[in-house]
């Protein structure tokens, strides 16, 4: 099973490229390196799909998925590109469309086009890329939550092994939250619905997390109360400034090469 390097989305104006027909024997001249144009927007550019699949869900009615094999970007001397010497290569890889009966909301669903850099998936594959990427909008609900709700952005630590340590911390608590759904009650806002039982989302379980100290163990002793330390005197000069890290930023550069020889010239 041929693994994933990329996998994401693309507008839906796109334009792509089949691959190049195979030559016919006695043709002159160059070869040809892209076929037909596949455009997104146009249905009489698309050639039948490869693969077609559909499957039953419970929140967006039947998903329909179909995918178009080896199909490429056509690539120009531009942005990432500016530097490269010679012929630009052929990126091919698989085209998929996903089209949903309806939406959370009775939204009007529009398809979802995907490309994945793997060549000739099958079916199976094809459905489980389109899982994949639905999937990445959970993660993306986790990391709002990291960093909104429990804090994974908000010290501002001076060393990289500190971060580590808070990640993991964060980590935790967000175990924590998960392990608490059945003792936790639904504590919601006026405009939002009902969860059902044991289908809290941390950010609800974090709100009735304080009412379940009488309910868990406490195997650490009460904090003792203290005064924070005086800190620095006012006036005096930090003798041990802040480390700067790199980054990894790139240098600013043109994004044609049109530009660079108006420049230099």
């Amino acid at each position: 099973m041929a693994v994933d390097k990329v996998l994401g989305r693309i507008r839906c104006d796109r334009v792509m490229l089949l691959p190049a027909p195979p030559r016919t024997p006695g043709t002159n001249g160059r070869p040809p390196k892209h076929g037909p144009v596949f455009a997104l927007a146009d249905p009489a550019t698309w050639p039948a799909p490869q693969h077609a699949t559909t499957t039953a869900t419970t929140r967006y009615g039947l998903a329909k998925a179909g995918s178009w094999n080896r199909l490429h970007p056509r690539l120009t001397h531009r942005a990432c590109w500016i530097d490269h010497e010679g012929d630009l290569p052929v990126i091919e890889g698989t085209l998929i469309r996903l089209q949903v009966d309806h939406l959370p909301g009775d939204r009007d669903p529009q398809p979802v086009w995907l490309w994945s850099s793997a060549t000739g998936p099958a079916a199976a594959e094809v459905d489980r890329r389109r899982q994949s990427f639905l999937r990445r909008f959970d993660l993306e609900h986790t990391f709002r939550l990291f960093k909104q709700t429990l804090g994974w952005t908000r010290p501002k630590l001076r060393s990289p092994h500190a971060a580590d340590r808070w990640t993991w911390l964060i980590i935790v608590a967000h175990t924590q939250l998960r392990l608490a759904r059945p003792l936790a009650e639904d504590l919601r806002h006026p405009w939002e619905k009902p969860a059902p039982p044991g289908r809290l989302t941390p950010a609800r379980v974090r709100r009735g997390f304080r009412n379940l100290r009488a309910k868990a163990a406490l195997p650490a002793g009460a904090p003792k109360p203290g005064r924070p330390g005086p800190g620095r005197p006012p006036g005096s000069e930090n003798r041990r400034p802040t480390p700067h890290y790199d980054v990894g930023k790139t240098v600013k550069r043109d994004r044609t090469l049109t530009a660079r020889r108006q420049r230099t010239g």
